[in-house]
C-alpha cells in the first residue's frame, strides 16, 4: 500500500518507522529540518510530489490545531478513492469535516503519546477506533494496533468524547490543579516527586492540545464531580472524623480495583 504522511512530528516519525517497511511510504512536512532523520520513507516538500505519488492512504499526524487545515491542503492533491485518517486524540469539528470532504475515512486514536508512553512496549496502551470509519480503513488500522499489542476499542465520535472527557480531561484537571498550588520543596518523598513528573510532562505538551481536550463539552461534569469529591474530604479533615475518613478511603480503594 502507498501511504502519505503529514507532519514528521514524534507520533508521524513513529508511524513511519512502523509502516515504512511493510508498505510504500512517503512523509511530507513543512519544516526542513523534521525530514532530515526520516528513515526509508520518501521525504515530500512540495505539492507535485504528493500528487504524483498517488497515495491508498493519507494519516494526517499534524499538531492537533491544524487537523483539518492540513486536510484541507492535501485533499486537491488526492486521488478520489485515497482513504484519509486522523489520529488526533480531540475530534472537534472531524465528524462535520469527513461528510463534507468526499473521501472515504477512518478515524482513530492511539491513547499514548511519546511524553510518558514507552513506544517499544505498548502492550498496555490502548487505542480507539471510531465506528462510523470507512470498513478498509478499520481493518487496516485494527491490523496495525494489533501488531503494536495495542488494545483496541471501537467508540462512536460522540463515545470517543466522553471517554475523552474521563480518561484525560480528569487526569488533566487533577495535575494542573497539583501544579497549581506547588512550591518548591526542598527535600521532596518519592510520591511527591512522582506528582511533579507527571506535572512536568502534561507542560510539554502543546497548549492547543490541553486547551481542546479541556474544552470537550463533557469536561464540565466531570470537574463538577471531582469538585464534590473534594469538598467532601475537606470537611471530613476539618472535623477529623476517623469513622468518614475510613470510609472514605475504603470508597475510594473500591473504585481503583
Amino acid at each position: 500500500m502507498k501511504i502519505l504522511i503529514i507532519g514528521a512530528g514524534k507520533m508521524g516519525s513513529f508511524f513511519c518507522d512502523v509502516l515504512s517497511f511493510k508498505h510504500e511510504v512517503a512523509v511530507y512536512d513543512k519544516d526542513l529540518d523534521r525530514l532530515r532523520f526520516t528513515f526509508h520513507a520518501l521525504r515530500f516538500t512540495s505539492h507535485e510530489e504528493i500528487r504524483e505519488f498517488k497515495p491508498d492512504l493519507l494519516i494526517n499526524a499534524v499538531t492537533v490545531k491544524y487537523t483539518i487545515d492540513a486536510f484541507k491542503e492535501i485533499l486537491p492533491l488526492l486521488p478520489d478513492n485515497c482513504i484519509i485518517s486522523d489520529i488526533a486524540s480531540v475530534k472537534n469539528g472531524l465528524p462535520e469535516f469527513y461528510r463534507i470532504c468526499k473521501h472515504p475515512f477512518v478515524s482513530t486514536h492511539p491513547m499514548f503519546g511519546p511524553t510518558f508512553a514507552s513506544l517499544s512496549n505498548l502492550s498496555s496502551e490502548n487505542a480507539i477506533i471510531i465506528a462510523e470509519s470507512n470498513h478498509l480503513g478499520k481493518v487496516f488500522f485494527k491490523d496495525l494496533y494489533n501488531e503494536l499489542h495495542l488494545n483496541i476499542f471501537e467508540y462512536t465520535f460522540e463515545q470517543h468524547d466522553e471517554t475523552i472527557a474521563f480518561s484525560l480531561s480528569v487526569p488533566f484537571a487533577s495535575t494542573l490543579a497539583f501544579g497549581s498550588v506547588m512550591t518548591h520543596q526542598e527535600a521532596p518523598g518519592t510520591t511527591f516527586k512522582r506528582h511533579m513528573a507527571i506535572a512536568r510532562g502534561l507542560m510539554s505538551e502543546d497548549d492547543y492540545l490541553l486547551q481542546e481536550i479541556l474544552f470537550n463539552p463533557h469536561t464540565t461534569g466531570q470537574l463538577i464531580k471531582i469538585q464534590h469529591q473534594l469538598a467532601k474530604l475537606q470537611d471530613i479533615i476539618e472535623r477529623r472524623d476517623s469513622n468518614a475518613m475510613k470510609i472514605y478511603l475504603d470508597e475510594v480503594r473500591e473504585n481503583l480495583k
